[in-house]
């Protein structure tokens, strides 16, 4: 799923807003997590981003990481157990994982606000909710599958 058409200007204005230098890397980065909403990892962007940046490197993308989510400018997801997942929408919402093909789908909350205790004694910073089953699509793989053995 990708987001409405984000220009370099939007990822500029994004990491400036959130105290950040602006790069070439930094920039790319920034407006490749704007516009796929597919919450990738590290190997995905750099995958997707060396073609056009031959001198990018893995290391670059992940301190760049590192930076984005220290400011904020970013979420890192504990949604997978495996491997760390970035979303370049901060604004609150939960995730779903599908348990078979692993896609990770944004969950629009209408009080997110609940999900956070109220309390004196310590200060909520970051709240992650996340869901995990499966998918509409593996759902309607899963049952086209049954379908096939019940008519053999």
């Amino acid at each position: 799923m990708i987001s409405k058409t984000t220009t370099v200007n939007d990822a500029k204005q994004h990491l400036i807003d959130h105290g950040i230098r602006p790069s070439v890397q930094r920039l790319a980065i920034m407006k490749y997590l704007m516009e796929h909403r597919t919450h990738p990892t590290v190997d995905k962007i750099y995958n997707d981003l060396r073609p056009s940046m031959p001198t990018l490197s893995r290391t670059t993308v992940y301190n760049t990481l590192e930076v984005l989510v220290e400011h904020d400018a970013v979420l890192e997801l504990s949604i997978d157990s495996h491997t760390s997942h970035y979303d370049g929408a901060t604004a609150p919402h939960a995730h779903f994982r599908c348990r078979r093909c692993g896609a990770i789908i944004d969950v629009d909350m209408k009080d997110l606000a609940l999900a956070t205790p109220e309390s004196s004694e310590f200060t909520v910073e970051h709240v992650e909710i996340s869901y995990t089953g499966l998918c509409a699509r593996c759902i309607n793989d899963n049952n086209q599958d049954n379908n096939q053995d019940n008519n053999l």
